[in-house]
């Protein structure tokens, strides 16, 4: 008897195996302790050339990418799902996030709770027309390049060869942006951040408190769509049983996201801010174009505060640190399920990912930040624009789906079984 499981490559459908099969292949060991060893070597090196914070941040993204991996937690598949078909399961699990998330930011950015006494800030970023245009941008991007910007690192980490693309484009897009940020951000309509708990009077309690009902109003939501829809159910994960779960194949969803929020708190309490991804993809891109020649430095995105970033080592910068953790734990994770291998390129696949890739990154600096910093971060810092960038991006979801089949990636059907 044969069952439906989610593949490894989230672009694919669902793919059968045998129902007594895990759907997983014995541990990669060498890979593993390969793995490790880089990890040390790079922990030593964060220890003695720069300071604790940089080498628990490493540690920080390790478990990031190995939790995001291990439960197939994704952004770009759960807007796809809801779109396509009706299916809110996922996006359930994000509203779980997000709740367990605010209700541990509340009394550390209220209080200031830091580890190493930096202070702390949430992500709370203006309105305006870049704003709508990059999460727009950004949510049909990640769409074409079969992944979000966590999705893309642990993607890379799992072995899925065209996410080299993506994350190639995605740097490209996100130094072009970076490059053209003025632009939108003082010729362009805007308007002040929004606070929910500073800017409207609420206080983090009562900024809580609406959170919290917004999230539950968001998942009834969900309930409703699937129900009139008759949505196909979410295929489960390969996976083990038992206490090996925890080190071989699944977790479920609901258990990534509470890990996650928690992880994402303890960001915020080690380097003073949220779980971000994107800046870091402007600075390796500057950094490149610096090297050939272009004058990045007289760039308005690389003065004031941000000119340090660009003249200091890449391994100086906290959220590089932190992409390069969910990397390797993400391929520990893969390993660890004998998954990972690298996948077939295809002319459709990567032009969709060299158009996704690009889109993304421009997208993300526009938005101030991706599905991490100005959705997830943005709305645990309880800023306005992290739900605008959520329905702007879910509206780019609902275009990207007619404009998949054109590269040959599927689209859930509500026919399907699964989806």
């Amino acid at each position: 008897m044969i069952t439906k499981v989610q593949p490894v490559n989230e672009v694919k459908d669902p793919v059968s195996v045998e129902k007594d099969d895990t759907g997983l292949n014995k541990p990669q060991n060498k890979l593993i302790i390969g793995a490790l060893a880089v990890t040390f070597v790079l922990m030593v090196h964060l220890m003695t050339s720069y300071d604790g914070v940089q080498a628990l941040l490493l540690i920080i993204g390790l478990l990031l990418g190995y939790t995001l991996f291990h439960a197939r937690f994704g952004f770009t598949s759960a807007f796809r799902r809801l779109a396509s078909v009706g299916n809110g399961q996922a996006l359930r699990s994000h509203m779980l996030m997000l709740a367990v998330a605010v209700t541990l930011f509340a009394p550390i950015l209220a209080f200031g709770i830091s580890f190493f006494d930096t202070g702390v800030s949430g992500y709370v970023s203006p309105i305006g027309i870049s704003l709508l245009v990059g999460a727009f941008m950004f949510g049909v991007g990640m769409q074409l390049g079969g992944g979000c910007a966590s999705g893309t690192l642990y993607a890379v980490g799992g072995g899925r060869t065209v996410m080299f693309v993506t994350l190639i484009f995605f740097i490209v897009g996100s130094t072009i942006g970076a490059y053209h940020l003025p632009f939108w951000t003082e010729e362009m309509p805007a308007y002040q951040p929004v606070s929910l708990a500073e800017t409207t009077g609420f206080g983090y309690g009562g900024a809580w408190l609406i959170s919290i009902a917004l999230f539950g109003l968001i998942a009834w939501i969900t309930l409703v769509i699937e129900k009139r829809r008759k949505a196909p159910k979410m295929a489960p994960v390969p996976s083990e049983k038992g206490l090996k779960r925890i080190f071989r194949g699944s977790w479920p969803l609901f258990a990534a996201a509470i890990v996650l929020a928690v992880l994402n708190a303890v960001t915020l309490m080690t380097r003073g801010q949220p779980w971000g991804v994107t800046s870091a993809f402007a600075l390796w891109g500057s950094k490149v174009a610096d090297f050939f020649g272009i004058d990045v430095a007289s760039w308005s995105y690389w003065q004031g505060a941000n000119a340090a970033a660009l003249e200091a080592s890449i391994l100086a910068d906290s959220t590089t640190v932190l992409n390069f953790g969910v990397i390797i734990g993400a391929f520990i994770a893969s390993a660890a399920g004998g998954l990972f291998k690298f996948t077939r390129l295809t002319k459709g696949n990567v032009a969709a990912s060299i158009i996704g890739g690009l889109l993304m990154g421009y997208g993300a600096r526009l938005a101030f930040g991706c599905n991490i910093g100005a959705y997830f971060g943005g709305i645990a810092s309880f800023s306005l624009h992290g739900y605008i960038w959520g329905i702007l991006a879910l509206g780019g979801t609902f275009l990207a789906l007619y404009l998949r089949p054109l590269f040959g990636l599927s689209v859930p059907k509500s026919k399907d079984s699964f989806c």
